[in-house]
């Protein structure tokens, strides 16, 4: 049997605390199409390799951790992707890029040694961003890798969005209001653009207000596809209530909880790890089992967090003297119409009048309207795809690195 034609890819690496997803792309298409798609779950337990439509295997116990889970991954794909060799180029998802990176950057040292002074502002992703950057130069030095900034998609606001009511000092010295998920908010505007005007009719060059509701939430107010303004500010724990995370907090509850003796750590661990949805219903941190419970507390966190989603709109529909259109995005975005039912309820003010059967049937499988034909203001589910995003900004790099 005649050999396949090797391939040149990209391999995109969004890693967490326990998992490493991943997408193969083909370079030579100028699609960049999915060749593979997949992710290591349970590292530092039982990890896995689970591939997308196919097989799940069961890491060796020589490839635990992060490095071995790779090491393994590095062989699997070239058995089973028939890209001839390694990657041409990695590119990773880095939550936070601080002052030091507006745009997304070839990862050198220097790159890296900055990046870690950035690990405070983002303790829950910035150690797991790094990981895998570290353990790939150690395995394949010579494969090109590109960080890719959550951050950069937001540093073209005015100063205006992006101050603080503090001293200049603080704000030369970087505490400043950066905003996050903004890969996913830069696929949403490159995506509204290419969506068939029977679906968003000229909402590309509008103004949107895009939600990303996960486990990580905010809003993004989108104008003629860039970022006016975000719900997130210095770290990714400000506007919106969270999975563990409380949204926007007076900052006198920290001064408060200092005073009854909880020290810098125990503050963290609290806000990081023990609010948002998970504080307020005592159940969960996950919206499936509150949409599940009888208990009163998880209807409450369902509540609230729908409560603060409305006045959000509200508050970014403002930054852009106005609002054309909505935009679900992320698992809860896409997959939960009863929270969009309750967060378009809470817009109606604003013109949107919602589509009822199109909002329960919308599932994140496609892009779909799910606001009456009347509505002036019209609302979707747009699918989000930050790995895609990664790797466009990543084939832009290796052009301009060659």
């Amino acid at each position: 049997m005649a050999q396949s034609t090797p391939r040149d890819t990209i391999l995109v690496v969004n890693a967490g605390s326990s998992s490493i997803k991943f997408q193969l792309f083909d370079l030579d298409d100028d699609a960049l199409p999915a060749l593979l798609r997949g992710q290591i779950e349970g590292i530092g337990t039982h990890p896995r390799l689970v591939v997308k439509g196919g097989e799940t295997l069961h890491l060796p116990a020589e490839a635990e951790g992060v490095p071995g889970a790779l090491a393994f991954l590095g062989a699997w794909l070239r058995e089973h992707a028939g890209a001839g060799g390694l990657p041409v180029a990695i590119g990773h998802r880095v939550v936070h890029g601080g002052p030091a990176f507006d745009t997304h950057v070839v990862v050198d040292e220097a790159v890296i040694a900055t990046l870690e002074t950035y690990i405070p502002l983002a303790p829950l992703h910035q150690p797991n961003n790094l990981a895998p950057i570290r353990a790939i130069r150690r395995i394949m030095p010579d494969v090109v890798q590109v960080a890719c900034f959550d951050t950069a998609f937001h540093r073209r606001h005015p100063e205006l969005a992006d101050r603080y009511a503090l001293p200049e000092r603080l704000y030369q010295d970087g505490v400043r209001r950066y905003g996050f998920h903004g890969l996913s908010y830069e696929y949403i505007a490159r995506r509204l653009a290419e969506i068939a005007p029977e679906v968003a009719p000229d909402i590309a060059n509008g103004r949107v207000v895009a939600a990303h509701l996960g486990s990580g939430a905010s809003m993004c107010a989108i104008q003629a596809g860039r970022s006016v303004d975000s719900t997130m500010g210095f770290t990714a724990m400000d506007g919106l209530p969270m999975g563990t995370r409380p949204g926007q907090l007076d900052p006198g509850v920290v001064l408060y909880l200092m005073d009854q003796g909880m020290d810098v750590r125990a503050i963290e661990h609290l806000l990081y790890h023990d609010c948002g949805l998970k504080g307020l219903s005592g159940v969960s941190n996950d919206v499936r089992d509150l949409l599940a419970s009888a208990d009163p507390r998880a209807r409450f966190a369902l509540d609230y967090f729908v409560y603060r989603a409305g006045l959000a709109i509200g508050s970014l529909a403002a930054a852009m003297g106005g609002i054309d259109a909505l935009v679900f995005t992320a698992g809860i975005g896409e997959r939960a119409p009863s929270i969009r039912k309750g967060i378009a309820e809470r817009a109606r003010w604003l013109g949107l009048d919602l589509d009822g059967p199109a909002n329960e049937a919308a599932n994140g499988a496609g892009e779909t309207r799910i606001s009456t034909p009347g509505s002036r203001v019209k609302a979707y589910v747009v699918p989000t795809d930050e790995e895609r995003m990664i790797a466009l900004h990543t084939r832009d790099i290796l052009g301009r690195h060659h």
